[in-house]
């Protein structure tokens, strides 16, 4: 089986490079979703982000507000590093756990989406790292009709996140997703008919 890392920063195409390897038979484990997942209300980890950054971070319905969670970690370098600490030996674990039960199923090819795979120290769970990128002002443009973000608020995750330069020393692959769906399609096929799978 071959685990292959995808990785890079906010609005880089991540998503949708997984959504193509997924069409060519991947299976994909989406790491940002399994931190959700452990943030189920008044789990361990729902406790101590509440008593870490109060219950105002808390919708009535007792999820996280993820909104306002992002507002106080994005700007606060010690705040993200605190929430960093929580969640991602969680997330890790499950990952983990995804990936040995694609494993016993017989998968041939893994495909783990984490925007963090290098910051987190997760290369070891995975055989190849690629690295999706893409112009700052495509990011902020797609991030902005995605998920409604303002620009400032945008600039402040990116500069939260790894250069992808820095990142790019830690990859296998580099995937620039600046131009066509069509472009990106044809460089993940290329790279996916690398790996040969019998």
């Amino acid at each position: 089986m071959v685990v292959i890392g995808v990785t890079g920063n906010i609005g880089s195409g991540k998503s949708t490079v997984c959504q193509i390897l997924a069409r060519l038979g991947a299976r994909v484990v989406d790491a940002d979703r399994l931190g959700h997942e452990a943030y189920k209300p008044h789990s361990q980890i729902w406790r101590e982000l509440v008593e870490l950054f109060g219950r105002d971070i808390v919708k009535p319905d007792e999820e996280i507000d993820r909104q306002k969670l992002g507002q106080i970690v994005f700007s606060d370098r010690n705040a993200l590093a605190q929430l960093n600490q929580i969640v991602h030996p969680r997330a890790y674990r499950l990952a983990k756990e995804r990936i040995a039960a694609c494993r016993r199923r017989g998968v041939e090819v893994v495909a783990v989406e984490a925007t963090l795979l290098i910051e987190a120290g997760w290369r070891d769970l995975v055989d190849r790292v690629w690295l999706v990128v893409a112009p700052q002002a495509v990011i902020v443009q797609r991030v902005k009709e995605q998920q409604g973000l303002g620009q400032l608020q945008i600039l402040a995750r990116l500069k939260s996140q790894m250069p992808a330069e820095e990142k790019a020393k830690h990859a296998d692959a580099v995937i620039y997703n600046d131009g066509s769906l069509n472009g990106l399609e044809s460089r993940v096929t290329e790279l996916w008919e690398a790996l040969h799978i019998v």
